[in-house]
């Protein structure tokens, strides 16, 4: 893996050196994936350095977007990270990272191995700057107070004049070592010819200090001897307030994608041809290696345990809080930590197409995206700072009459109050703490834009087997066609099931391998089966054949696509025909989620209708349907039947969500408003949904709702604070009754209030707990 280290304003030459170290193909599996439908395409997440607010996310989109075959970019402001959608033969990522460079800004790999250690670096320097602020701005405000109390003829003007003096030299550290990144992004903001919110709180500041500067030097000039380094001081330590613990709610609620996408191993123990392991490079691992995994390392990679036994931690993969047992044979995956002993596994999927990989692939994912409400705020954001500048010019021309000391800082008290940071940290702030907060709970967020939506939903949809019934079934009884034998049979069934997905398919394969006899089957005895076809929702068929026999038709699925009638008997049956019909008729049993009733109930009570859509025949489904206390459910329902019952219900005005796991369900899951999926879903329903289930509970459901819900209400709490915030204070400065050092305060204070606001999410919900409304 690449650790990038990378300057901002490093030498050209050395950028570029450094940055084409991230042109090798091998190198892009560590921060980059194909995309499926593309091979040539690749989707890239970084981090942005240097990047404030959403200015500074719209610049870097620009930047990118203007690079030849770059096709897709998206910033997250909040979060700080960017995707990237490029095409390989048009374009490298040192091209795209260069771009970046150019406008002032640092792009790593996200999962850069120095990342943590340079946000750690960040913090302390944001720390130290804050610490400088705040014991200047304490000095200075006790050599101010004087100034304040003292009645005409206490101070002598060789005192006042040595305080002014003493007040100065405590500002320049404060200017020099404090401010540096205001300054440092209001010249780049110049010399690109671009505006973010660094630029008028740095116009601000160094108004400020120059007419206090000639008030301390030339008091008889013409801008008075008036002195505003106390509102200065106070101004920068309240603004470096805000950025510091908005810092610190980005690492906590970056903490859950950081924690996942960090815990692979850059390098793992490879066993060699003579015995021997070797130390190799993560991303030499290949298909078929072996590796020694010692206790309390994480597994690289899917695989199955050959020699060893050990506990296993997958919690944050699988939601199960609780170490695991794995034996010879057990598999494992990657991210998973071995807890106990050590033990060695043979390579079945790496990169990509690991477990971990398409986890990470969805945090990733919900990182970068941007939820309507927030674009909507960068939208107006940049458009608001020109406001901001036109209206501090205005006012301060207006008030030049009254003399150029005050009509300077009216100018610096519109461009304090009015920025803009509250506005722009309304919506992520409080998205990414409640997808955080999610998270940690183990829900996973694909899409932040579907917290909003969520919370206004009317009506959610059902599937069942494998949602509301666990996924696994049990094969109770098997009623034959006369002259047939069941073993025979199961093994003709199994040989279809095993080409399908469907956990009735996994049934009787399970149910097929038991029957056999205890010996070895011969080659010869084998069925099986060729030209498979799987109809989704339907059933499978094919030519099935024992040994070098002579194939014959089957098919295997619900009664209607067997064209046989349905048997008499609860609980789900699979049929089975030839081409002289019917078979045999197998009765599955399967059990309800435990928690399916309670979820239900409250979803109902939070004025959600449930309804429950299946592909199985209806009396199953109304028995499940009577179980769990839904009302209104539906069976025999093919995948264009699902999706047009949720189609007819948007067409009648319903907000309407989708929970499901099978590959039936894809249509339907990409057809509404908003999705889920449970972890062990198939790849096409989880890549069609908007949240991750991933310990497969479905009180995750309920929990997503009621945070969905309180997030919606912190955003709109915020958006209407900065607004309010900025409609009381915006005709106070431009008549120019408040201070700066009030503008700063109260500037301050409402990013605080938002991010503080925000940060109430972060508390989230726990799994395995039900909230109850009230608690919403």
């Amino acid at each position: 893996m690449v650790s990038f280290t990378l300057a901002t304003h490093a030498d050209p030459a050395l950028v570029e050196a450094d940055l084409s170290l991230l042109d090798d193909p091998q190198e892009w599996g560590a921060f980059s994936r194909p995309d499926q439908n593309n091979g040539n395409r690749w989707v890239s997440n970084i981090l942005i350095e240097g990047m404030h607010c959403a200015a500074c996310a719209q610049t870097v989109e620009t930047a990118l977007q203007q690079v030849p075959g770059v096709l897709r970019v998206q910033v997250n402001a909040a979060s700080h990270r960017a995707q990237v959608e490029w095409v390989q033969t048009e374009v490298k990522p040192s091209q795209w990272m260069q771009a970046l460079a150019r406008v002032g800004y640092r792009g790593v790999p996200a999962n850069d191995a120095f990342a943590l250690q340079r946000r750690k670096l960040e913090m302390r320097k944001a720390m130290w700057r804050w610490l400088v602020a705040g014991l200047c701005m304490m000095q200075v405000m006790m050599y101010a107070y004087p100034a304040y109390q003292a009645q005409a003829q206490d101070l002598s003007a060789e005192m006042e004049q040595l305080l002014r003096w003493a007040s100065w030299v405590l500002t320049l550290p404060v200017l020099i070592f404090s401010c540096t990144p205001f300054f440092k992004n209001a010249l780049r903001d110049i010399a690109q010819a671009r505006i973010s919110m660094d630029l008028p709180v740095a116009l601000g500041i160094v108004i400020t200090f120059v007419v206090s500067t000639l008030g301390t030097f030339e008091p008889q000039g013409t801008f008075g001897k008036e002195v505003y380094f106390d509102s200065l001081t106070m101004f920068v330590f309240f603004l470096l307030s805000g950025r510091l613990l908005e810092l610190r709610m980005r690492d906590r609620t970056a903490g859950a994608l950081d924690a996942l996408m960090n815990r692979l191993p850059d390098s793992v123990e490879r066993l060699r041809a003579d015995g021997t392991f070797e130390r190799v490079a993560a991303r030499r691992v290949q298909v078929g290696d072996v590796l020694r995994v010692q206790a309390g390392e994480a597994f690289l990679a899917d695989g199955l345990i050959e020699q060893g036994h050990t506990l296993v931690d997958e919690a944050l993969l699988t939601g199960e809080s609780r170490p695991l047992e794995r034996g010879l044979g057990a598999a494992v995956v990657a991210g998973s930590y071995n807890l106990r002993s050590t033990v060695r596994v043979r390579v079945q999927q790496v990169g990509a197409a690991t477990q971990f990989a398409r986890i990470v692939a969805l945090m990733e994912s919900a990182a970068t995206s941007k939820p309507l409400m927030a674009q909507r705020a960068d939208q107006i954001a940049p458009w608001f700072l020109v406001a901001v500048l036109l209206a501090a010019l205005a006012s301060g021309a207006w008030h030049w009459g009254n003399g150029p000391e005050h009509a300077l800082m009216v100018a610096v008290s519109i461009l304090i109050v009015t920025c803009p940071c509250a506005l722009s940290l309304a919506t992520p702030a409080a998205m990414l703490a409640g997808a955080g907060a999610l998270a940690r709970g183990g829900v996973l967020v694909r899409n932040l834009q579907a917290l909003e939506t969520l919370a206004g939903i009317d009506t959610l949809v059902f599937d069942k087997t494998g949602t509301l019934t666990q996924g696994a079934m049990v094969l109770q009884s098997v009623q034959l066609r006369p002259g047939l034998l069941e073993p025979e049979v199961l093994a003709m069934a199994a040989a279809l099931a095993q080409h399908s997905l469907h956990p009735a398919s996994k049934a009787l394969s399970a149910a097929a391998a038991q029957s056999m006899p205890a010996t070895k089957v011969q080659a010869a005895d084998e069925w099986l089966c060729d030209s498979v076809t799987e109809f989704a929702g339907r059933g499978v068929s094919g030519m099935v054949h024992q040994g070098e026999g002579v194939p014959q038709a089957l098919r295997l699925g619900s009664a209607a696509f067997c064209d046989v009638p349905l048997s008499g008997g609860d609980g789900l049956q699979i049929f089975l025909r030839d081409a002289a019909g019917w078979m045999a008729t197998f009765f599955m049993h399967e059990d309800v989620r435990a928690q399916a009733r309670d979820v239900v109930a409250a979803l109902q009570s939070q004025g959600v209708r449930v309804h429950l859509l299946s592909g199985d025949r209806s009396a199953a489904v109304q028995q499940i349907a009577a179980v769990t206390g839904i009302a209104e459910a539906r069976g025999d329902c093919s995948p264009a039947d699902k999706l047009r019952y949720l189609q007819a219900m948007q067409q009648a005005g319903h907000t309407v969500a989708m929970v499901g796991d099978g590959l039936n369900d894809g249509p339907v899951l990409a057809g509404a408003h908003v999705s889920f999926a449970l972890g062990q879903a198939v790849p096409l329903a989880q890549a069609r949904s908007d949240f991750i289930l991933r310990g497969g509970q479905l009180v995750g459901v309920v929990n997503t709702l009621l945070l969905a819900r309180k997030t919606v209400r912190i955003v709109r709490q915020n958006l209407w604070w900065a607004l309010l915030y900025n409609a009381a204070c915006v005709p106070l400065a431009v008549l120019g009754w408040m201070p700066a050092w009030l503008a700063g305060l109260g500037m301050a204070a409402s990013s605080l209030l938002v991010v503080l606001n925000a940060l109430r999410l972060s508390a989230g919900v726990q799994l395995d707990t039900l909230l109850q409304p009230q608690e919403a």
